[in-house]
């Protein structure tokens, strides 16, 4: 037997009065972020403030410090958000099957820079993130972007599934140098500034790292029999 909840009147207006606060507050955080990524990939996380967040939207402190506690907290939603982001994108338009390594490894490094030309917002947050996060948030940030390393690391094996490696090579060794030639990479660029680093260049090297990883430095001749 079908039976329903008979609402009042009052009930009724209740419950419009509470879904038009939570669509107010949903805008309100939005509108918040938005003028915190703003704030955040032109001045990076260190010179940064909440006051121009403020400004840039019209909102009080009290009114940002309502939806997050600290500028960390509200730093970290919008990592969360750029990694999330841009793992679903990456998700959505690889496709991978029946093409070569290298148009792999190019097909997925296309990919990450279409995602930045289409939401340039999230380009100096990613930057930061992956090459000199706030040292104490090292952690924090680490866990927002997990998801993201686990995307990368399942398609370097989904590519090294059809290889032959070398004897004595596993492919739980290539992913763990793979990490080793990312730290690597990421290293070099942390001895710049942050307005010296050319994210193009930078996804460039990673592109380079990997295939030197895959195929070697030294070419190889075919030994006369």
């Amino acid at each position: 037997m079908l039976s329903y909840k008979k609402l009042t009147n009052r009930s009724i207006i209740e419950r419009m009065g509470s879904m038009k606060r939570e669509e107010k507050n949903q805008q309100t955080k939005r509108r918040i972020m938005d003028s915190a990524l703003k704030e955040f990939t032109e001045q990076g996380y260190g010179g940064s403030s909440v006051n121009h967040i403020c400004e840039g939207e019209g909102f009080s402190k009290g009114i940002i410090f309502h939806y997050f506690q600290t500028k960390d907290e509200l730093y970290l939603a919008c990592v969360e958000e750029c990694f999330r982001t841009l793992t679903g994108f990456l998700r959505e338009a690889l496709i991978l099957d029946n093409e070569p390594v290298h148009r792999q490894l190019q097909a997925y490094f296309n990919a990450r820079f279409d995602f930045f030309q289409a939401f340039p917002m999230y380009q100096r947050i990613f930057c930061e993130s992956v090459i000199m996060p706030p040292r104490h948030l090292e952690a924090a940030v680490r866990e927002q972007k997990a998801e993201f390393d686990a995307l990368n690391l399942s398609i370097l094996e989904r590519i090294l599934a059809p290889l032959r490696l070398r004897p004595g090579i596993s492919r739980e060794k290539v992913v763990d140098l793979f990490v080793q030639f990312q730290d690597y990479v990421n290293v070099r660029y942390q001895n710049m500034r942050e307005q010296d680093i050319d994210f193009k260049t930078h996804e460039e090297d990673c592109r380079r790292a990997l295939d030197v990883l895959l195929y070697g430095v030294v070419e190889r001749k075919e030994v006369a029999q």
